[in-house]
């Protein structure tokens, strides 16, 4: 499948785990590299990919996922639905490539690249296990939420690009449907991803035990083996 990528490390074994990064509008698969660069070493057995939005952008050099020119609450949602099935069809080909199913993959975007990532889960819950979106939002509340999912937002609290409030929103939609979601509000940061917010990142994926793990032991179940293939 032909698009836009940069691989920021193949393991030299079969991959245990994948990683796909998605940019924001104007910028491009190398240069979201460079965040994938902090997960390599936590991650030794990881595919990590920075993927490239899937036209020329509007706004700015560089790439994007969905034309911003003239973007509003009410059409958001169309553009975005009318580009997923070729995200959908990115991730997959990675997952086949690297023979990791949805289980141990993690979306990871920033801006509008977190936006996607976000819809991506919204609209094939198994796509994925984790999402962390940096400075992202849903375009529509999701109205349903899969069990298997583990959302970590991380947002600048002075972001003047995407309002911290949407970030807020969504954590509080997806608890009361029962998901499992983290807010991290990084102080006096803007629209950016910062040391601060890759620490925080980095814990979640590799210290934060999903939540259905916890009432699967409450139910008295427990994970099917093929089940746990975590970011720990």
């Amino acid at each position: 499948m032909k698009h836009d990528h940069f691989v920021v490390q193949s393991p030299q074994m079969p991959a245990k785990q994948l990683l796909l990064l998605f940019h924001g509008v104007g910028d491009n698969a190398v240069n979201m590299g460079q965040i994938g660069r902090w997960f390599a070493p936590q991650f030794p057995d990881a595919l990590i990919v920075s993927v490239g939005g899937i036209e020329a952008s509007s706004a700015a050099q560089g790439r994007q996922w969905f034309s911003v020119a003239g973007v509003t609450e009410e059409n958001r949602q169309q553009r975005i639905d009318a580009v997923m099935p070729q995200f959908v069809d990115i991730v997959r080909y990675w997952q086949q490539q690297s023979g990791v199913n949805g289980l141990a993959t993690a979306l990871i975007g920033f801006s509008q690249g977190a936006i996607m990532a976000l819809e991506g889960l919204k609209a094939q819950p198994d796509l994925a296990s984790r999402v962390i979106a940096f400075n992202g939002r849903y375009a529509t509340l999701p109205l349903s939420v899969s069990s298997g999912q583990t959302i970590h937002l991380i947002h600048g609290g002075d972001d003047p690009v995407i309002d911290l409030a949407w970030a807020v929103q969504a954590q509080e939609a997806i608890q009361l449907l029962g998901g499992d979601i983290t807010l991290d509000i990084v102080d006096d940061l803007g629209h950016a991803i910062d040391d601060r917010s890759m620490s925080l990142a980095l814990n979640h994926l590799r210290y934060t035990v999903p939540k259905h793990y916890f009432d699967e032991a409450l139910s008295g179940g427990k994970p099917n083996d093929d089940d746990i293939v975590e970011f720990l």
